[in-house]
């Protein structure tokens, strides 16, 4: 069955993060008035202290971008804990890293600045989303005081907002990925994928030596082997 928003539902829509689609199910549900007191519990237009330091030792987030199509893009970004600063309450600051060469979230971002970030602690558990504006610039006056970054991605936050930790399944944290840039640290290792053979003649000139120094090129079935071992 589809659900067709009337007027009736638009009439009453006066929420700021509801749709005349979100009221709709909302209807068919009993959940209008729920719904009505969560917004006006939880959602946030600036970050509340407790959520700056919960977001500021996070060592992982999933981001949400769109692209010139339209379609929504997911992406896990990950770095050391502290990769992702709260300038201030309401804007947020995070590292482009070395990646594949795609740039598919920094090239949404640069189209559409529409972004949506998802925090989780998967001990705990808890979770907080965001929602904002963001903009990537060149000469970003940040960019030098973090390790490996190769842009900086500034986000104006429009609202925020706890989730429910309801279905968040229970992990526990091991370790740091020996590929993300640390302060005080060494360079990271040049990841193995990079040694593929049928990359060589795309890589940057200034990567095109990376396979010999990691042992030579390999193909696909062996950066499997590798992947499958933990070593990719």
């Amino acid at each position: 069955m589809k659900f067709r928003p009337d007027l009736k539902h638009r009439e009453r829509s006066m929420s700021k993060i509801y749709s005349t689609e979100h009221r709709a199910l909302q209807e068919r549900f009993e959940t209008t008035r729920l719904a009505d007191r969560v917004e006006e519990l939880v959602v946030r237009p600036e970050l509340p202290a407790d959520t700056q330091g919960f977001i500021e030792s996070r060592d992982m987030f999933f981001l949400t971008t769109v692209d010139h199509r339209g379609y929504p893009t997911c992406s896990y970004k990950g770095g050391a804990p502290g990769f992702v600063r709260v300038v201030d309450p309401r804007t947020i600051v995070f590292p482009v890293y070395n990646g594949n060469g795609m740039f598919l979230s920094a090239g949404n971002i640069m189209a559409s600045h529409k972004v949506g970030m998802l925090f989780i602690d998967f001990e705990t558990p808890h979770r907080v989303r965001v929602h904002g504006d963001a903009t990537i610039d060149p000469n970003d006056p940040l960019l030098a005081e973090f390790v490996g970054a190769e842009l900086m991605v500034r986000v104006a936050i429009t609202e925020t907002f706890i989730n429910c930790p309801r279905y968040i399944h229970k992990y526990q944290r091991l370790q740091t990925s020996k590929y993300a840039p640390q302060d005080g640290c060494a360079a990271p290792p040049a990841p193995q994928w990079k040694r593929l053979d049928v990359l060589q003649d795309a890589l940057p000139e200034r990567e095109r030596d990376l396979a010999e120094q990691l042992g030579g090129p390999i193909t696909f079935a062996e950066y499997g082997a590798l992947v499958i071992k933990r070593e990719g």
